[in-house]
């Protein structure tokens, strides 16, 4: 029982920490949370459905379904990504300058802003994912993995190790670096911020893409509000392992995931998204920072 609970935490948290890396990411340049986040997490669900769909009615996903994942995918990532540097452009780049409160309220604006334009285009009722996967899998000993689970286990993982290797090696990572460590300095060195930071929103949105698309795999009920949940418990995860680290991001949203699937089978699943809170309560009291956050001294 407990390994597989291990299992379905790893699954579940593997998707956490998807999200939760748009959210650490845009947060270490700008200093901004963007609570627009969870509604592009959504939209990758509701658009991976209508590009299945439309593959489906073409007949595609009968000749070729690994095809038509793979196009269902890249798609959606290609418009969540846009819908992401939409919003930065419109909604938090003219108030860069702005006192902080202004960029928050914005942020939430877009995201309810979001969740009526998905009702009202979409239907304010469930829509059903297709299961193309079936339940099949295999099992050691008494823990049973399905296919489902090991494809998402397997596409966070390599996404989450291609993101650090683009942020450590790769010429736009270095700079994604030094704006957010001194945007004025990173200026005078000839980076263009606005790049930067577009950059930023791109890759958060299309990695919360993936994760919409594969929740949506996996529980095969989409709505329009699972962004607001969903965004909320992978802020948690970013603000536990330490807003702004990448490398906490990924812990923190596996983390999460355990604990939740843990507590769910163990104390009770009433309070399964409580489980969440009451860990960010205990590691801001012991280590307020985040598990792999830094404390900052500021000079007066």
């Amino acid at each position: 029982m407990f390994l597989q609970q291990l299992i379905n935490g790893l699954t579940l948290g593997s998707v956490y920490a998807l999200i939760a890396l748009g959210y650490t990411m845009v947060y270490g340049i700008l200093e901004l949370i963007n609570f627009a986040h969870g509604e592009i997490y959504m939209l990758g669900a509701y658009l991976g459905i209508i590009f299945l769909g439309f593959f489906t009615a073409i007949g595609l996903t009968s000749c070729n379904l690994p095809l038509a994942l793979i196009l269902t995918f890249l798609l959606s990532i290609i418009f969540c990504s846009s819908y992401g540097f939409t919003i930065e452009k419109i909604a938090y780049k003219p108030l860069r300058n702005a006192p902080r409160l202004s960029p928050l309220i914005s942020a939430i604006g877009v995201s309810i802003f979001l969740q009526n334009y998905v009702m009202l285009t979409q239907g304010a009722t469930d829509k059903v994912f297709p299961n193309l996967f079936g339940i099949a899998g295999f099992q050691f000993l008494s823990v049973r993995m399905t296919y489902l689970q090991l494809f998402i286990i397997l596409t966070s993982i390599v996404l989450m190790i291609s993101l650090r290797i683009f942020v450590r090696k790769t010429r736009m990572g270095k700079a994604m670096r030094a704006v957010a460590q001194d945007k004025v300095m990173a200026s005078l060195m000839g980076i263009n911020i606005d790049t930067v930071i577009s950059t930023t929103f791109i890759i958060g949105s299309g990695l919360a893409a993936v994760a919409g698309l594969m929740v949506a795999m996996y529980y095969g009920l989409v709505n329009y509000f699972i962004g607001y949940v969903a965004g909320i418990k992978a802020f948690t995860a970013a603000v536990l392992g330490g807003i702004g680290s990448i490398r906490g991001a990924m812990f923190g949203g596996i983390l999460l995931g355990l604990v939740e699937s843990l507590g769910a089978s163990y104390i009770s699943s009433e309070y399964k998204d409580a489980y969440a809170f009451i860990l960010l309560i205990i590691i801001l009291l012991v280590k307020p920072g985040g598990l792999f956050g830094k404390a900052e001294l500021e000079k007066v």
